[in-house]
């Protein structure tokens, strides 16, 4: 391959490094009005009367709406592709602004005004009295009997999923041991650099226009539709660069309402811009979730019987629901064998922040859960932890038998052996001085599992559309959308690659527009190299073959002895040069006879999916005294299928690393218990990884080839940050022998647990 498997330079370097790529901040339409929300103070209650009059009457304000003022009806926000299936559907349980509070920052009113500042002061003068309740902060505290229901017949249950495969009763009793352990983990906060942000206005026909920051553009105007009550096509949604997003902008956050207010003041342009507390706690979060694990084993390592209980706490609205804890119960089953399985998982409405997609998908939470348990179960059992996973891990040839995806290729084994090498695993773990003294040193290990995409479970539906130009460049547009992850160097890339051009003649449009772009559900699920290249070969493939058959009839070569090289077109047999592409790409636009231009534009549903593994390694180094962790080594191991872009594949992994050690060592969002309002909710308090806090960072591949993917790729966005957080708790297990079962792994928690131990006094 000539383009594909090379570090090209991402195609939007320069405009980002300039500061020339422009995002909705950068946007600027004459007149822009600004918006601002009025949240509530209380996480629980009713609003019992409300006075917007004075607000009204502030100099600059142009419009103040409650939710008197909004349509009746519910909408879902889930970036998820729309079903014709009820049962399949996302659930709708928002109002553009609501008079039932459910969390602390819940929407209640907006004003419009002149500029932000007096949107912003016009907000203080808003009165209003409420009907309080005391806030449901624990799925214990929601699911009480006699608890207040946060949306009507609900009982506080968003949503419950499961599964049982085999006779786990006999597994059980087959067992030789049988273990138990319940795992937390936290919530934490996307923390993209650029805030939620949108502003709307109406054109000339009474369309309205989005330009929004989000992942999700053909999904996001369906979205805005169902929230206006009016038909979809008279929204049109533009996606300039966006600043971040790891799953928070695969929702409707800002849109709707940004929308409805436009139509409040006669279609003219109106912009919302959320603050970093309003991001913080009026977003999405990442899902907190409780585990309960139960394994059967023979007591030579092997897997009989496991079960698994989840509760995840959902906030207050249902975002993407009870998928994040489906997801989480799919991938658990997926990594290891068993002679039996069962999982049940329960999603519970709480009065706290709003939990949606984020980086994994609800698979950084399992996988905490499982790898530090199967951990423990080898330390009760005397075998290496390396050594249990490779007698136990699913390999090449398995078949899921709820999804029916099959395992095509599997580098799983080869990615265990290398981290075990990378990080001279044998050698630290037979040195017992190393976990001696104050200061011990540990070596732990995680595997993971993660899909490319989301089917079967959800449509997988892209589109690409390439123009050759009369000098042999063509430009191509997707409707995948570039967030910063590289997606649109690497459609560049596999263009070049199967038309046969030079990536120099290859030109991407970035931006999205649902009016133009073609029909593709967005970024998410780790789908974009998997799913849209495969629209992007298919499209380039025609493009290749018109290009062909046009020279035939230029040449009197048959198209079946030509192929493109270079830009070349050239014998297949020898390579020999016949003529350069722009010659045929010229002709094919001014011949007056033969005139025909090369396009292509292809929609491709795609119904395969393959399995990515990994794993991470980590050596640390932890003071009792201080109760501090030290990372001092970390390779993260992956089996993404043939790496297309190796520079960019290496950041994924560094970015995704980064955020797995802010969620394993630092990350979570706290609340008040009593009030529920938030604690932490600002980058001051809300402690991030830093280039100080970050250890060099080893990204390594295995490359085997998957013939699904159109490449030979599988899925890698995602998994990154999946297994940092059991590895290093793993290691601290190595390291000081205690368990830790909850996240985050902080000094305050790690001392507290080593003086219940008698480690420190």
């Amino acid at each position: 391959m000539k383009s594909v498997g090379r570090s090209v330079t991402r195609v939007d370097a320069v405009a980002k490094v300039k500061g020339a790529a422009r995002y909705v901040d950068d946007h600027f339409v004459p007149g822009m009005l600004h918006a601002k929300v009025f949240r509530s103070a209380i996480a629980n209650g009713w609003v019992k009367r409300i006075d917007v009059s004075k607000a009204k009457a502030l100099p600059g304000v142009v419009a103040v709406v409650t939710y008197e003022d909004v349509p009746d009806h519910t909408f879902p926000t889930a970036g998820h592709p729309y079903s014709k299936n009820p049962a399949h559907q996302d659930v709708a349980d928002r109002n553009l602004l609501t008079r039932r509070v459910r969390l602390v920052g819940d929407e209640i009113a907006a004003v419009v005004a002149v500029d932000e500042r007096t949107a912003q002061k016009a907000l203080t003068l808003i009165e209003v009295e409420y009907e309080e309740y005391e806030p449901l902060l624990t799925a214990e505290a929601a699911l009480k009997p006699g608890a207040p229901e946060i949306h009507a017949g609900t009982g506080n249950v968003l949503g419950r999923g499961g599964y049982e495969l085999g006779d786990l009763a006999q597994a059980v009793a087959e067992s030789d041991q049988v273990f138990s352990d319940d795992f937390t983990t936290q919530m934490v906060a996307h923390c993209a650099m650029e805030n939620y942000s949108a502003y709307a206005y109406m054109e000339e026909n009474g369309r309205i226009v989005i330009v929004s920051s989000t992942q999700i553009p053909h999904i996001c105007r369906r979205i805005v539709g169902q929230a206006l009550g009016i038909p979809w096509g008279r929204v049109r949604v533009i996606k300039p660069y966006i600043g971040g997003g790891f799953g928070g902008k695969q929702d409707a956050v800002v849109e709707p309402l940004t929308a409805f207010l436009t139509t409040v003041v006669h279609g003219r342009p109106v912009k919302m811009e959320f603050t970093r507390e309003e991001s913080f706690i009026a977003s999405r979060v990442r899902h907190p979730i409780a585990f309960k694990i139960k394994t059967g084993v023979k007591k030579d390592g092997t897997l009989l019987a496991r079960e698994l209980e989840i509760v995840s706490i959902n906030g207050a609205y249902a975002s993407h629901g009870q998928s994040i804890a489906n997801n989480a119960g799919t991938k658990y089953r997926q990594l290891y064998r068993q002679q039996a399985i069962k999982c049940k998982s329960t999603s519970v409405y709480t009065n706290m922040p709003s939990a949606g997609a984020m980086r994994g998908y609800g698979i950084p939470q399992v996988m905490f859960a499982l790898e530090s348990h199967m951990d423990d179960v080898a330390r009760e059992l005397a075998i290496d932890p390396v050594d249990f996973r490779l007698k136990n891990v699913i390999s090449a040839g398995y078949q899921d038998p709820i999804s029916g995806v099959k395992v095509l290729t599997s580098g799983l084994a080869e990615c265990l052996q290398k981290g075990r090498e990378l990080i001279g695993w044998d050698a630290k773990k037979a040195d017992a001085s190393r976990r001696e003294g104050m200061k011990r040193r540990g070596v732990g290990a995680a595997c993971f599992t993660y899909a490319s995409g989301t089917h079967p479970v959800g449509l997988e539906v892209a589109g690409a559309r390439i123009v050759m130009n009369e000098d042999g460049s063509v430009q191509i547009q997707v409707g995948a959308t570039e967030i910063g992850q590289g997606s649109d160097t690497v459609f560049t890339q596999m263009v070049a690659e199967t038309v046969g051009i030079p990536t120099s003649m290859v030109h991407i449009l970035s931006e999205q527009d649902t009016d133009i772009s073609p029909v593709d559900l967005g970024s998410y699920a780790s789908r974009q190299t998997y799913i849209t290249g495969m629209a992007v070969r298919k499209a380039a493939e025609e493009i290749k073959a018109k290009v062909l058959d046009y020279a035939w009839g230029m040449t009197d070569i048959p198209a079946g002895a030509m192929d493109i090289v270079d830009g070349w077109l050239v014998y297949k047999h020898n390579g020999e040069g016949i003529l350069p592409i722009g010659e045929v790409a010229l002709d094919a636009h001014t011949n007056t006879v033969h005139c025909q231009p090369f396009t292509a534009d292809v929609s491709n549903n795609a119904r395969v999916n393959a399995f990515a593994y990994g794993c991470t390694f980590v050596e640390v180094e932890v003071d009792l005294l201080t109760g501090k962790v030290e990372v001092l080594e970390i390779h993260n191991v992956h089996d993404s299928g043939k790496i297309i872009n190796p520079q960019l594949a290496a950041g994924q992994v560094h970015g995704g690393v980064s955020m797995g050690l802010g969620y394993a060592l630092y990350e979570q969002m706290l609340f008040d218990p009593k009030t529920g309002k938030p604690l932490i909710h600002n980058l001051l308090d809300y402690k991030l990884m830093t280039a100080f806090d970050t250890p060099e960072i080893g990204a390594h591949f295995v490359e085997p080839y998957e013939p699904t993917g159109p490449y030979g790729n599988k899925a890698l966005g995602e998994p990154p940050a999946i297994t940092p957080a059991p590895a290093i708790r793993n290691a601290i297990l190595d390291a000081t022998g205690v368990a830790f079962n909850d996240l985050p792994l902080t000094p305050q928690r790690l001392i507290a647990r080593f003086k219940a131990e008698g480690l420190i006094e």
